[in-house]
């Protein structure tokens, strides 16, 4: 559920935080490259277990009400649409995300104040009391409402990621693909929650990202002179240092990963460039890369291999 997209700003992040420190280690800095990768599985299980804990929240609520000195008929008689969400259900009883909450060491216990605190938003909230008026029930029907129970009140809530950012400095760029994996995961419920791998293939993901990190250092050199080349018009010093580490690691998934299409490495650090760089950068580092692939090609220094690349 993470692409490539992602793990290219990861390392983007990794290369930027290495090439500002003078005789920065390779290894110390490709090891926090890998453990930003494992951060995001601890934020991804951090918010299933936030909707177990929310879930279990209603239940606490349910009981309290129940023993009020003097409860309403609506204490003794509550609503357990939300309480029976089939979604949350499945969830709070998958031994699958147990383990790995407890293998994590993944808990809200010491954050539940925080937790009662977003189950009375939800509750207050229109989507909630349009749930639990629908007449309909199913599966779909609660996994929709899960999911935009997320969307409403978890993505968008300042206190709830402001813990994140406290609880860890990787988190402070992750909240979103966190929360997106979460609900991609979500979308493919249809009784039984059944987790998914975060990463399509582990293996070649991180195979990826040791390539990408690793060689872009070692051929930065050469790189830099083959932008330097077709900027003439420009001092390699005065080029913004993100449009120059993106135009880079472009060029290293061009010449030394032979199986991805160049017209992919190319759009994506375009649109990385347009995030994370200077309003102006999108052309620039378009022009500059067409150029030099134009080159490439012309000297048979591109090399893609498998079905489809050798045109490339």
């Amino acid at each position: 559920m993470l692409n490539r997209r992602f793990l290219r700003i990861k390392v983007m992040q990794a290369l930027y935080s290495f090439f500002q420190h003078e005789e920065a280690n390779q290894a110390f800095f490709e090891k926090e490259l890998y453990k930003s990768l494992e951060k995001i599985h601890e934020l991804y299980f951090s918010i299933l277990g936030l909707l177990i804990d929310l879930h279990h929240a209603s239940l606490l609520v349910i009981d309290e009400s129940k023993n009020k000195h003097l409860p309403t008929k609506d204490d003794l008689n509550p609503n357990l649409k939300f309480a029976e969400n089939s979604l949350l259900v499945s969830l709070s009883n998958s031994k699958e995300v147990r383990l790995q909450l407890e293998g994590k060491k993944i808990s809200w216990q010491n954050d539940f104040d925080l937790v009662k605190k977003l189950f009375y938003e939800i509750r207050d909230g229109d989507a909630y009391k349009n749930y639990l008026m629908s007449g309909s029930t199913g599966f779909k029907e609660d996994r929709d409402f899960i999911i935009e129970l997320i969307l409403e009140h978890l993505t968008e809530n300042e206190v709830l990621i402001s813990l994140f950012e406290e609880k860890n400095i990787h988190w402070a760029d992750d909240t979103f693909v966190a929360f997106n994996s979460v609900i991609r995961n979500l979308e493919d419920f249809e009784g039984e929650f059944k987790m998914q791998p975060l990463l399509k293939d582990e293996k070649d993901d991180y195979a990826f990202v040791s390539v990408l990190f690793n060689k872009t250092i070692l051929y930065r050199k050469q790189l830099e002179e083959l932008i330097d080349k077709h900027t003439k018009n420009w001092e390699i010093e005065r080029i913004a240092n993100m449009d120059m580490l993106l135009m880079e690691m472009a060029l290293t998934e061009i010449l030394h990963l032979p199986n991805i299409p160049v017209k992919a490495s190319l759009n994506e650090y375009i649109d990385i460039s347009k995030e994370y760089s200077t309003p102006n950068s999108k052309v620039f580092v378009n022009g500059v890369l067409d150029k030099i692939i134009i080159e490439l090609k012309h000297d048979n220094k591109i090399n893609k291999t498998g079905r489809g690349l050798k045109e490339n």
